[in-house]
């Protein structure tokens, strides 16, 4: 449904379902000003929904589902809809697309229960340009068919049979967000790390994949690296989420990730850390006010990874009062310039050397004002933005990684690490 609550595409898999429940959702759930809930019950008929783009994404029941599963299909339909439509979703695109959007409805979903909701799976039949699987020769055809059903039908639906490459190759990206506080002096009052492992495998035939982290219960278990050892080089992962072509019984076992990769690009894991966070920088704010006209400012930020390394893109946001007339900036790197929309100084190093330490002074200018318009400045906090290469903030570190494959080839591995600012906030 769009925001007005005309229906854009509907699809009715069982029979105690009416049309007329669609008035219902309109009339409780729209037009209603007080609603909060994600689900609504409406004389024993559930409406588990989602608002994005401008257009609420429904599912609706009469019998007791499971809430999680019925919002995990909405948010995969969304995703399958995204990888259509070139990455769009909204009710222009819809309405154009209406037809292909309806087929994905039946491939996904058959009388209520999930089918198939892998993207590369159904793009093997579904297709933008509509392409017959039926070829000019019908045993071709029909070969085609046969694979298809094996694929989308088999223990391994996300991968295809008959993959070749000339060079077989395997990239890991390990990238970490860092969402941070600290204080003035630099103590850390709060810390988490949100990462990511992204993988693009271009390996032929079906390849068994196999790679182990440094995870602190394992590092403590190996006699070469001991108990000490594993708590200042080891991980604690404390939520992990795995893509579905990991096998979950081995990470449980020995905390290995073993998989049948599928061909491209994939989000293989996600994972949360709290734990033996290292920092990137740290920021050191001096702001004093003189009087009631005048700010004096010293922000200096320290890189705190090694010397060979470089922060790269690095956006320092200083906040300044509303009421600033002038500023005048100094720095020692980099530019800065302050901006009237953002309230704030915007402090730009291209390329933050590894144990390096920057300054940045101003002398900032107020407007005076009335007694009804004075107001005590909040102090926001200084964000940061930037991206350091080569560097995990929670020392994730891949220990090895090995492709097996009955052809017994040579494969290339390639290892990378991303470490790059969440929520990162100092405050002044």
């Amino acid at each position: 449904m769009n925001q007005k609550g005309e229906v854009l595409i509907s699809r009715i898999y069982r029979d105690d379902i009416p049309r007329g429940m669609a008035n219902a959702f309109r009339l409780e759930v729209l037009a209603s000003r007080y609603t909060r809930s994600p689900i609504k019950t409406i004389d024993s008929t559930s409406f588990m929904y989602i608002y994005v783009c401008g257009m609420y994404v429904v599912a609706v029941a009469r019998q007791n589902v499971d809430a999680c599963m019925a919002y995990g299909v909405l948010y995969r339909l969304i995703e399958i809809f995204k990888s259509y439509f070139d990455g769009k979703f909204d009710e222009t695109v819809i309405h154009s697309n209406f037809v292909l959007a309806y087929e994905l409805l039946d491939e996904v979903i058959d009388f209520g229960y999930p089918q198939n909701c892998s993207k590369d799976a159904l793009r093997l039949y579904i297709t933008q340009a509509k392409a017959s699987l039926k070829d000019d020769d019908d045993t071709k055809g029909l070969k085609r068919i046969k694979e298809i059903t094996i694929q989308t039908t088999g223990v391994t639906n996300w991968r295809a049979q008959g993959i070749k490459y000339s060079k077989n190759e395997i990239y890991i990206d390990v990238v970490e967000s860092l969402n941070i506080l600290m204080n003035g002096d630099g103590n850390i009052l709060r810390s988490d790390i949100s990462g990511q492992v992204m993988m693009k495998c271009l390996l032929s035939g079906m390849p068994e994949c196999k790679f182990g982290i440094n995870d602190k219960i394992v590092l403590a278990k190996d006699p070469k690296v001991g108990i000490n050892n594993s708590k200042k080089y080891g991980i604690v992962i404390d939520d992990v989420a795995f893509h579905q072509c990991v096998k979950l019984g081995k990470f449980d076992t020995d905390r290995t990730i073993s998989f049948v990769p599928p061909d491209g690009e994939f989000e293989l894991m996600r994972y949360r850390t709290t734990d033996n966070i290292t920092i990137p920088f740290k920021v050191l704010p001096m702001i004093k006010e003189v009087g009631r006209s005048r700010i004096e400012a010293s922000i200096t930020v320290k890189s705190c990874f090694d010397s060979k390394l470089f922060g790269l893109n690095v956006s320092i946001k200083i906040p300044l009062p509303k009421n600033t007339a002038t500023c005048k900036i100094m720095c020692t790197n980099g530019r800065a310039k302050y901006i009237p929309e953002q309230d704030a100084i915007v402090w730009r190093v291209r390329r933050f050397p590894g144990d390096a330490e920057y300054t940045i002074r101003a002398e900032v200018g107020l407007m005076a004002t009335t007694t009804i318009e004075k107001k005590t400045w909040s102090r926001p906090p200084i964000t940061l933005e930037f991206q350091v290469p080569m560097f995990a903030a929670s020392s994730f570190q891949v220990r090895f990684l090995k492709v097996v494959e009955k052809a017994n080839y040579n494969s290339v591995k390639w290892v990378r690490y991303l470490t790059k600012a969440g929520n990162y906030n100092v405050r002044i």
